[in-house]
């Protein structure tokens, strides 16, 4: 029997029996609409955490710390030759030293004092070929930069949102305390006032990581190593040419140290591994969402193991007037591809409806929490797009008629198999 004719008899078959072919139908709409509906989400989440931390970390730029995460920092610091051999690994375009100076004060006047977490000092000219994007100024002094220039992140320029007036400006006289550790007899800190001219204050940025400028100030290197009488340095930054080479560039910069004696810090290698973990989640969330849809196959059987039943008798009709066997068989099966197909095909349109209404939910109701650690009030709104893939969409459709066929396999066997002098005499 042709393929056509069997599909129109379990139509019509199927159209007499309307409300059971609904609800089984039914079954399977809820499962590809889960199945759908969380891989849209899953995807759009994934994609969208992906960006925040593309557009939060330079991916051409890596951190050189001393020491090991895992086996504590090392008190060891850099040296002018080491960050030279640094400059000079194949990929790398620029490295430069960074002296972290700990907290300090800033004076302006009678102004209220303010604090900046981070207080480092800087080869400026360098230091703005690494971060180019991140040197952009709110106002900034015409003339070159000297011993005695200052420049200031924006956080800590502005502390208090509610306060318009900026604690400096470009060309201010600003006093600043820093402490000198001293060694001799007895190890303590001393407190040293230095004064500088603001030669620039940083807009606001507002980038996660350990390069957020919104909360450092720089001073110059030559200026720092004359106060601390030291030339070396606590990390090192260095800018690559293409970013893809990032990992192996890290590796060859590890050669040049022994063991355990820095850590690297690369921003691709962090981004590939989260993206890796919310793979393996959005994968677990459409296994449990297809749980769903074996449920249905399990009622798609139950309910074709009863039509079966129902229809003993026309099953021996056909078997007495000389119809196969494998056409009876492909004639429920046929059943059991249709409520498939139509389960797949209206769960497509109603789990890209469902993700776009939790998407909205979702968005309104999951919100970041207030960063208090630093007292940032800045709060990110997260909204959460749905991402449909073809593949996804087409696994899960495949997926659908798979069930249905695996399911409806032993009732549509089960019938073929009939003897037809015991079907004719079924009541």
């Amino acid at each position: 029997m042709k393929v056509s004719r069997i599909f129109a008899m379990a139509w019509e078959n199927m159209k007499q029996r309307r409300v059971r072919t609904t609800l089984t139908t039914l079954g399977v709409v809820i499962g590809i609409t889960a199945i759908i509906s969380l891989a849209s989400l899953g995807e759009g989440f994934r994609l969208d955490v992906k960006e925040r931390m593309q557009s939060g970390f330079e991916l051409d730029n890596l951190t050189v710390i001393p020491g090991s995460l895992f086996a504590g920092l090392s008190l060891d610091r850099f040296t002018d030759e080491k960050v030279q051999e640094i400059s000079n690994v194949t990929g790398v375009k620029l490295a430069v030293g960074v002296m972290q100076l700990g907290n300090v004060t800033l004076y302006n006047g009678n102004k209220e004092p303010v604090q900046a977490f981070v207080a480092t000092a800087v080869n400026f000219t360098e230091f703005m070929r690494v971060f180019p994007d991140r040197f952009v100024f709110e106002n900034e002094a015409p003339w070159q930069y000297t011993n005695d220039t200052i420049i200031i992140g924006y956080k800590v320029n502005h502390p208090n949102e509610n306060i318009t007036e900026p604690f400096a400006v470009a060309n201010d006289t600003v006093d600043l305390t820093l402490g000198i550790p001293q060694k001799t007899p007895i190890p303590h800190m001393e407190y040293q006032n230095h004064t500088f001219i603001v030669g620039g204050t940083l807009q606001k940025r507002g980038t996660p990581g350990i390069t957020n400028f919104d909360y450092w100030i720089f001073i110059p290197l030559e200026t720092a190593r004359t106060i601390f009488n030291s030339s070396e340095y606590d990390l090192v930054f260095a800018k690559v040419y293409n970013s893809e080479d990032s990992e192996k560039i890290a590796k060859d910069i590890e050669a040049l140290f022994p063991p355990y004696k820095i850590t690297i810090l690369v921003p691709l290698t962090f981004i590939k591994q989260v993206d890796n973990i919310l793979t393996i989640i959005q994968v677990f969330l459409m296994a449990i969402a297809s749980i769903s849809l074996l449920v249905a196959g399990i009622g798609i059987m139950n309910i074709m193991t009863v039509s079966v039943m129902e229809r003993t008798r026309e099953i021996g009709i056909l078997k007495a007037i000389g119809t196969k066997s494998r056409t009876i068989l492909s004639v429920f099966l046929a059943e059991a591809v249709l409520v498939g197909l139509m389960g797949g095909f209206i769960g497509m349109f109603t789990g890209y409806g469902l993700s776009f209404g939790l998407a909205q939910v979702l968005s309104s109701v999951v919100q970041p929490q207030q960063n208090t650690v630093l007292q940032n009030p800045e709060r990110q709104n997260m909204a959460i797009s749905p991402v449909f893939s073809p593949q996804w969409t087409a696994i899960a459709f495949v997926f659908a008629v798979v069930v249905c066929i695996i399911f409806g396999l032993y009732p549509a066997r089960k019938a073929s198999k009939l003897n037809p002098v015991e079907a004719l005499r079924y009541e």
